[in-house]
């Protein structure tokens, strides 16, 4: 039987956590065959790999350097209905000392506009929330990707600041308390019904 901290389902989605060994793989060659040989789903859309390699450059030395961490990474993104990956999710880092804890996703660009990352999103914190340490979720975006920012302001984080990210350019960052998070979900709390 699977840990549970390795499989999230949502209402129509499973969060595979991507264990160390596939996690390399696809890393180091995402063209083996046997890459997911021994899982129920596909990857028609080659998520994570080639061009689409996302987080892995910087989740792999992490991994390397920590084992341990793995369990805040990258997540396999899969329609239970199709067992097809659309899309991935992941942490940046296991919370800091401030308890703080940012998420990155990715849906493929044929799965878009289903509400996959927003049903992502609320799996991947509903999860985290219950882990010890984490106290702040974080979720950072630049103001230019109208969907990103569409989707944060579903969930009613409060806008803290901006950065500027080495790689995406400026950054809006939103954050949300764990408690009030999770004061949230006892009130009802869903990404649909919350505007």
């Amino acid at each position: 039987m699977r840990n549970p901290a390795e499989l999230i389902v949502t209402q129509r989605l499973d969060l595979h956590l991507i264990p160390i060994p596939e996690l390399l793989l696809l890393h180091e060659d995402p063209d083996n065959p046997g890459l997911l040989a021994d899982r129920d789903f596909t990857n028609p859309h080659l998520e994570l790999s080639h061009s689409h390699s996302g987080p892995l450059r910087w989740r792999v030395p992490q991994v390397k350097e920590n084992p341990a961490v793995n369990i805040w990474f990258i997540r396999w993104i899969v329609l239970r209905e199709t067992n097809e990956i659309v899309g991935s999710i992941s942490f940046h880092s296991p919370p800091d000392d401030s308890g703080m804890i940012e998420i990155g996703f990715g849906i493929a660009q044929a799965c878009r506009n289903n509400g996959f990352g927003t049903e992502a999103l609320l799996g991947m914190w509903s999860w985290v929330v219950t882990q010890p340490g984490v106290k702040i979720l974080r979720y950072t975006v630049s103001a230019s990707n109208l969907p990103s920012m569409a989707i944060i302001s579903k969930f009613g984080f409060s806008h803290v600041g901006q950065q500027l990210d080495e790689e995406d350019g400026p950054e809006e960052i939103f954050e949300m308390s764990v408690a009030d998070f999770q004061l949230s979900l006892k009130n009802g709390f869903t990404a649909n019904n919350r505007s």
